[in-house]
Parts: C-alpha cells; sequence; structure tokens
C-alpha cells in the first residue's frame, strides 16, 4: 500500500459530499418512517454543513483573489477561479432551493412550483457552464446532473402541486430515459472489457483498469435503478416498504462513489485560497505527517514463512548463547630425557 500514492490521488471535495449524502439519507430515511421525531430543519442539518463549507471555501478563495493581483498571471489560475465562481452561483441557488423545500416540508405556505423555482434557473445554467468546463478541458459531472434532468424537476413539482394527476412511474419518465442510457453504457463497458481480457495485445494494467470500470459502473447504475423502482412503488401505494430498507440501495451507489474519491486526483485549488493541492498543503502545514506520507507498505506472500524462519534462527542463536561453558582440563606436558 503506497501512502503516497493515496495522498496524491485522494479528492476531499467528493469524499466530503458524499460522506454527507450518505448521512443525509440516513437521517432523512429514519425521519419518513417515523423512528426520530427531529424538525426537517435538523434532518437537513449534513446538507447545511456542505453548503457553509462550499461558501466559505468560496469566500476565502475570492477575498485571497482580491488581495493578491500577482496570482491573476497565471492563465490556467485565472480558469480555475472561473471555474469556483460559476460552482459557487450553482451552490448559492441550489442553497436556497433547499430552504424553500426545507420550510415548505414543515408548513406548506407556497406552491411547490415556486420552492422549485430556483432548480428552474441552476438547469438553464448547468448547460452552459457545462460548455465552457468542456472547452477548458474541466469535469462537468456536478452541473451535468442539473442539465439533463431539468424536465424531471418539472414533472416533480407539477405533481406535488397536483396540477397533473400522473402516477410516479410516469412523473418519473425522465429519469427512466436517463437510466436507460446508463444501462446502456454499463453493458457498453462489460462488452469491450471482456474482449480486453481475451486479446494479448493489451497489457495487464490495462485490463486490471476496465474490470474496475465495470466493477464501479455495476455497483453504481444497479443500486441506482434499485432504488428508483421501490421508491416508485413506496409513493404509488404498491408496497409498504420501509424508507430505511428503500435507502440502502442509493447509499450503496453513495458509498461506491465515496470509494472513487481515492482514486480521482482532481478538485479547484482555489477553495479557501490555499491554490495547492489540499493533501500537499496539508502536509505543509503538518510536518510530521510527510514521513508517514513517503511510506510504502508491501506484504509478499513469503512474509510470514520468513518471519517464522528469522524467529527461529534468532531463537536458536540466543539459546546458543546462554549454554553453560564446558570444563576443561589443564594440559600437562611431560618433558622425556633423550
Amino acid at each position: 500500500m503506497n501512502l503516497r500514492t493515496l495522498f496524491q490521488e485522494f479528492n476531499p471535495s467528493k469524499f466530503l459530499l458524499f460522506f454527507l449524502l450518505i448521512l443525509f439519507s440516513v437521517l432523512l430515511a429514519l425521519r419518513l418512517d417515523g423512528i426520530i421525531e427531529w424538525s426537517f430543519w435538523a434532518v437537513f442539518l449534513p446538507v447545511w454543513l456542505w453548503k457553509f463549507i462550499t461558501l466559505t471555501g468560496g469566500t476565502l478563495g475570492i477575498y485571497v483573489w482580491v488581495t493578491n493581483p500577482q496570482y491573476r498571471q497565471d492563465g490556467d489560475g485565472n480558469a480555475e477561479f472561473k471555474a469556483m465562481i460559476l460552482s459557487l452561483i450553482i451552490h448559492v441557488l441550489l442553497l436556497l432551493f433547499e430552504i424553500l423545500l426545507c420550510n415548505n416540508i414543515n408548513e406548506q405556505k407556497y406552491s411547490w412550483i415556486l420552492a422549485f423555482a430556483p432548480i428552474y434557473i441552476i438547469s438553464p445554467l448547468s448547460i452552459m457552464f457545462c460548455i465552457w468546463e468542456l472547452r477548458h478541458d474541466r469535469s462537468v459531472e456536478f452541473e451535468m446532473i442539473f442539465a439533463v434532468n431539468i424536465l424531471q424537476f418539472i414533472f416533480l413539482s407539477l405533481k406535488l402541486d397536483n396540477i397533473v394527476e400522473w402516477s410516479w412511474v410516469v412523473v418519473f419518465i425522465p429519469i427512466w430515459i436517463v437510466m436507460t442510457l446508463l444501462c446502456l453504457l454499463v453493458v457498453y463497458y462489460v462488452i469491450w472489457s471482456l474482449l480486453f481480457l481475451r486479446s494479448d495485445i493489451v497489457s495487464p494494467a490495462q485490463k486490471q483498469n476496465h474490470v474496475t470500470i465495470v466493477i464501479v459502473s455495476m455497483t453504481l447504475v444497479v443500486p441506482l435503478l434499485v432504488f428508483e423502482i421501490l421508491l416508485v412503488n413506496r409513493l404509488d401505494g404498491s408496497s409498504e416498504e420501509l424508507f430505511v430498507k428503500i435507502m440502502i440501495p442509493l447509499q450503496i451507489a453513495l458509498f461506491t462513489l465515496l470509494t472513487t474519491s481515492f482514486c480521482n486526483k482532481g478538485g479547484n485549488h482555489w477553495w479557501f485560497g490555499i491554490r495547492k493541492d489540499f493533501c500537499e498543503y496539508l502536509l505543509g502545514m503538518i510536518p510530521c505527517l510527510r514521513e508517514y506520507g513517503n511510506t510504502s507498505y508491501k506484504f509478499p506472500e513469503s512474509f510470514i514463512t520468513e518471519a517464522v524462519s528469522e524467529e527461529l534462527i534468532t531463537h536458536k542463536r540466543t539459546s546458543v548463547q546462554k549454554e553453560a561453558p564446558k570444563q576443561t582440563a589443564p594440559v600437562l606436558r611431560i618433558d622425556v630425557p633423550d
């Protein structure tokens, strides 16, 4: 296990996001089943913590940018700062939506269309942000969620306001289309991986990478599909499953995404104004971790056998040294006359 590689490939922002989402899914399931009687403002505590960290990091990044004009000379730094601003705009609108959502759940004071209004703004903005980030060779995972699901958000608000009387299976048609495309993508990965495994030209490392992609894709898409089927059946009254059980496939998918944060280097260096990789910054702040981060552990198959053999040799040497010395008789010299 190479800890240096772990530090270099770790993505702290994704780890924090998926960990808080897992915690939120657990609290929400317990609240919907009546196991806990907390207010929804308390149930949304992981979400508020996520937004607080994001807004704090964005504010500090803007402060460092304004107070240090010399940083603006870096072309890549300018692109990362703009990407942080775009992401910060989406998070502010998402925070507004979450506040309206939580307030309307506790006491419905306005229509759900009004509560979803920030999402209606986020979705077209996400399309423009995706185009900009693709032109600058940046990942678009977060923005893509809102860009492809704009129709789903409209259907949800219409259903919650009873403007349409569709069943929940019909309401979730946009998400069924997205899941169908994802399932086809998984099948594509599986076929290509089988072809690579049978090929003699592909190196073992490439074969291992393709197998890993297939495993991650299946453990992400299949649980999500199962979760959506269980949720639709519960909302339509076809089943009486507890939300704690319904959330389990979703939590499996989130945990899969959580594990990918350890091998998915990325993230914007302008968050909190650190201007460098988070782990590199952490090692600089805490020098005692450098020695730990430079350590590499490797356990061969014969590790136990070698350890036992070395212990036996050491024990044998110790036993020989502890043996009592032998008694020797003095040498007598007899002079014989010539």
